[in-house]
C-alpha cells in the first residue's frame, strides 16, 4: 500500500465536513496527524496553527481560528471514521495537491 508523501500541503480555510473521505483528506493525513498529536500534548492553538498550518493567529485570528477548529474537527473524525473508509477502498497511489 502506498504512504502519503511527507510534505505541507497548501491548507484551505476550512477542511471538509462531509461524510466521505475526500482527496484534501488525502493529502492532509499527515496534518491530521500532527493536529491530533498537538491536542492531545494539550498544546496552545495559536502555536499548533502557525506551525502546523501555516497560518499566523496574530495576523488573521478569526481565519486561525476557524481553520483550527474545522481542521482539528476533521482530524477527529478521520481517527474515528475516515480511517475505516480508507482501509476499505485503500490508500491512494495518486492525486495529492
Amino acid at each position: 500500500m502506498p504512504v502519503p508523501p511527507l510534505r505541507n500541503p497548501r491548507v484551505a480555510d476550512l477542511a471538509p465536513s462531509g461524510p466521505d473521505l475526500t482527496v484534501y483528506d488525502e493529502a492532509h493525513w499527515i496534518t491530521y496527524l500532527r493536529l491530533l498529536d498537538a491536542d492531545a500534548d494539550g498544546a496552545d492553538w495559536r502555536e499548533v496553527v502557525r506551525i502546523v498550518l501555516k497560518i499566523d493567529p496574530d495576523h488573521d485570528p478569526y481565519r486561525a481560528r476557524r481553520a483550527f477548529d474545522s481542521h482539528l474537527t476533521r482530524a477527529k473524525w478521520a481517527s474515528n471514521v475516515g480511517y475505516k473508509l480508507l482501509l476499505r477502498r485503500g490508500w491512494p497511489s495518486e492525486g495529492y495537491q
